[in-house]
């Protein structure tokens, strides 16, 4: 997908939703032996169903993005107030303008401005001005997605859908969300490869592409 080793930053809001949006094409970047970075900005203790542990949701990002092939020292999950993000909406830009000094990623995922989650279109937002130098893609969230351009698709093999599937079979304490089994991440990246002619894809919004 890409012709030279990048440096691949993802953006999560929440632990897990990484993994929903482009856990596939994480999982064929590191396979093409590029550099993936994982940041999650809230640890969401406050959103576990009664009787888990806080930390459980820490715990399981760690494994998910394991398993997809992120080492643990390039994941971060961060202390950000769930549901709240636009109260920190400052605190969150700064990280992203000190993740693009440091990091300096040659491609940005994020959620999509359109998303109608609050802490997500925050992210969004907000990633939008940090990294406005970089190709920057939305991922596609349909839950959350009321209009969503598709207008970049990543090919997806079979073992890049294994690998997502298996990610996220690590949340355990979320195994009542619709969007974690197996057959809605199949369904989904299956309907978006039949819109390209391919068994199976990932859709994003293109909002910046630099060469």
């Amino acid at each position: 997908m890409l012709q030279q080793k990048s440096r691949i930053l993802v953006l999560a809001p929440h632990t897990d939703d990484g993994e929903l949006g482009c856990g596939g094409t994480i999982a064929r970047l590191i396979k093409e032996g590029h550099e993936v970075h994982y940041v999650a900005f809230c640890n969401c203790d406050e959103s576990l169903p009664e009787g888990i542990a806080p930390g459980t949701l820490r715990a399981e990002v760690m494994r998910a993005t394991n398993v997809l092939g992120i080492p643990p020292e390039r994941v971060s999950v961060l202390d950000f107030r769930v549901r709240y993000l636009a109260d920190q909406r400052q605190g969150v830009l700064q990280h992203l303008v000190e993740l693009n000094r440091d990091l300096k990623p040659s491609v940005v995922f994020c959620p999509t401005r359109e998303d109608l989650h609050q802490d997500h279109a925050v992210v969004a937002t907000e990633a939008l001005r940090a990294f406005k130098a970089r190709t920057i893609l939305g991922y596609e969230m349909p839950w959350n997605n009321i209009t969503f351009d598709a207008n970049m698709l990543v090919r997806l093999e079979e073992r890049d859908v294994e690998l997502k599937v298996a990610a996220l079979a690590e949340y355990e304490s979320q195994r009542h969300r619709p969007y974690i089994t197996e057959r809605f991440i199949r369904g989904l990246s299956h309907s978006r490869g039949v819109t390209i002619g391919e068994e199976y894809a990932e859709a994003f919004t293109l909002y910046r592409g630099v060469l």
